[in-house]
């Protein structure tokens, strides 16, 4: 069974940068859309970032100009770089992709287990 595994997140300063990474657990045809969500404590969970089958990304008013999603399809790892951050980024960060595994002859959406991103001094 394919699981998507993040990694890096972790404790930060204000202003300072993290790389979130979400990779695919085996071997899989491609990784298609991907999408980066958040979910601070009593909060509802609120979409960050989109990148498309094609490469074409959206981001929310929040987020935009710090922090940068991209796809690596050799890898089959998405990636978050969250730049200049604030205290109101800390939460829960979840990645969500849509993949083409090597046994069926279509996608599946998949979710990450979520990393812990706190922004604090």
């Amino acid at each position: 069974q394919v699981q998507l595994v993040e990694s890096g997140g972790g404790l930060v300063q204000p202003g300072g940068s993290l790389r979130l990474s979400c990779a695919a657990s085996t071997s899989i045809r491609s990784m298609n859309a991907v999408r980066w969500y958040r979910q601070a404590p009593g909060k509802e969970r609120e979409l960050v970032a989109t990148m498309s089958t094609s490469g074409n990304t959206n981001y929310a008013d929040s987020v935009k100009g710090r922090f940068t999603i991209s796809r690596d399809n050799a890898k089959n790892t998405a990636y978050l770089q969250m730049n200049n951050l604030k205290p109101e980024d800390t939460a829960v960060y979840y990645c969500n992709a849509d993949l083409l595994l090597l046994a069926s002859p279509y996608g599946h959406n998949f979710w990450g287990q979520g990393t812990q991103v706190t922004v604090s001094s």
